[in-house]
């Protein structure tokens, strides 16, 4: 069979077709166009139609509408009835002469099956609509010819009518809190997105793409098999908290989303699924915020029996080595005061890194501001840190108002705190406690609860070195931590008085 030559055949249409792109410059042109606008191909070929052509009227706004919709949807479009001024050359004297036009937009396809062009087929009706603005007067001629261009105004009419219709529902699509796409064919092809669901999907432009393509970083993740499993099966899939990793963002890597969606069949009027309706919601940040909880509540349960066994520990110790009940009383308060206040420092945090400086300053508010001073870089420590720190310094701190130099007038601390490379050559803190200008002191007999209490805090909580002085001039200590014990060093150099 001989083969058609479809560019001679384009030029041998007897009414009007011409081609533009996606930015409506013409691509062709046949005769019958050149003829019916007063141009030739090279007058058009690569201008835009609207520069050639300006109409700020109704005219140009429905031409306009018509195009975009073809390239949207894919879909042939029909202006049954439109007026459209075409501007007459020099050579035929100029100015511009009223016309009106029966149009047909058809989409034309790529190698991708994307929409690339726009084929207009053109009719003009001039002379029938003047026929029945003359029908009025004596002359009725052509009757049949009056009737049908009333049937295409009113057609036209009614074809608008409907348009407007169609532009506020597609409105409420478009402006939908949740996110909506419909797919067309087994290839998934998008016809329609909403905002959210191109803000969803990081602002690409999906239209007239297939969904692998539009979004190809969600391949293997089981949805594109859920799609061709809706699409040839007919049944309606859900998902809720559904894990999904992709781009949200230009440039960025794809990262965790979660999602509650719905992918709905669409059917003809065969019955037959000719697409995919998507809807659903974004939920990342409720089911992250969920996790958070459940963590949340975990470690909250892990805590409450922590800190129950510190209580009973402290309460057994105190009450073993005090001298007598009101004094028993009166430290155990004490104690547990301490701890107290080191969990709302805590909770005033939502248990986040505590910086070491803040701690003392909490710790050492009691004991006066002139007669105590506390330097050191800013070091953070993590929440099982913080305890451990609160009650190791809240031991040094009654000791020394009872028995060390702040229990005279005359008597300071300095508290001074640096990180330093152990023989390992890894981090730790060395924390230093000086007590100066008080009673003197020797090492005591016996180990009471807050010599005890110290070693197994420094020991056993924070896996340090607990170093005593107990020289003539005043108590001192050093406390070595490894920095696993409690948490990354930052940049910079706190400095508090108490």
């Amino acid at each position: 069979m001989q083969s058609i030559d479809f560019q001679e055949l384009f030029g041998r249409l007897p009414s009007p077709h011409m081609v533009l792109d996606r930015n409506y410059r013409y691509v062709a042109a046949n005769p019958a166009y050149e003829s019916a606008i007063m141009r030739s191909s090279s007058e058009l070929i690569g201008r835009p139609l609207f520069e050639l052509f300006p109409n700020e009227g109704d005219g140009g706004r429905r031409l306009r509408e018509s195009f975009e919709r073809v390239f949207s949807t894919g879909q042939s479009d029909t202006l049954a009835y439109i007026p459209y001024d075409i501007p007459r050359p020099a050579s035929q004297g100029g100015g511009v002469e009223q016309r009106y036009w029966t149009a047909v937009h058809v989409p034309l396809t790529n190698g991708n099956g994307e929409v690339a062009y726009l084929m207009q087929n053109a009719v003009d009706v001039t002379e029938l609509v003047r026929l029945r603005q003359s029908a009025s007067l004596p002359f009725r001629s052509f009757p049949g010819e009056v009737q049908l261009i009333e049937r295409a105004l009113e057609a036209e009419e009614t074809n608008q009518s409907l348009l407007s219709q169609s532009a506020d529902f597609r409105r409420v699509f478009q402006q939908a809190p949740g996110f909506i796409a419909v797919l067309t064919g087994p290839d998934h092809v998008f016809t329609f997105a909403n905002d959210a669901y191109i803000r969803l999907i990081g602002g690409r432009p999906v239209m007239g793409k297939p969904v692998s393509e539009a979004i190809p970083e969600v391949a293997g993740q089981g949805f594109f098999e859920t799609l061709d499993s809706v699409y040839q099966t007919g049944i309606a899939h859900a998902g809720e908290g559904s894990r999904v990793m992709m781009q949200r963002a230009p440039g960025e890597a794809p990262r965790e989303s979660f999602l509650d969606f719905s992918y709905e069949p669409i059917k003809g009027d065969n019955g037959q699924t000719t697409g995919v309706f998507v809807q659903g919601m974004d939920r990342t940040e409720s089911v992250r915020t969920l996790r958070r909880q459940r963590l949340l509540l975990d470690e909250l349960n892990h805590r409450v029996k922590n800190t129950l066994a510190t209580v009973q520990s402290i309460a057994s110790q105190t009450l073993r080595s005090a001298r007598d009940l009101p004094s028993a009383k009166k430290d155990f308060e004490a104690r547990i005061v301490a701890l107290s206040k080191a969990h709302n420092l805590l909770s005033a945090r939502q248990w986040a890194d505590i910086d070491l400086s803040v701690l003392l300053a909490q710790q050492l508010s009691a004991l006066g501001k002139e007669r105590v001073i506390a330097s050191g870089p800013s070091v953070r420590l993590n929440s099982k840190a913080s305890i451990a720190m609160s009650m190791l310094i809240h031991e040094l701190a009654m000791n020394a108002a009872k028995y060390g130099s702040l229990s005279t007038e005359a008597g300071t601390l300095t508290v001074y705190w640096r990180v330093a490379a152990d023989e390992a050559g890894h981090d730790r803190l060395e924390f230093d406690w000086k007590e100066q200008g008080g009673t003197a002191v020797s090492a005591p007999a016996h180990r009471g609860f807050g010599a005890r209490m110290i070693d197994r805090v420094v020991t056993g909580e924070l896996e340090g070195v607990f170093t005593p002085d107990y020289a003539s001039g005043g108590f001192s200590c050093r406390i070595a931590i490894p920095s696993t014990a409690y948490a990354k060093v930052h940049d910079g150099f706190g400095q508090t008085s108490a």
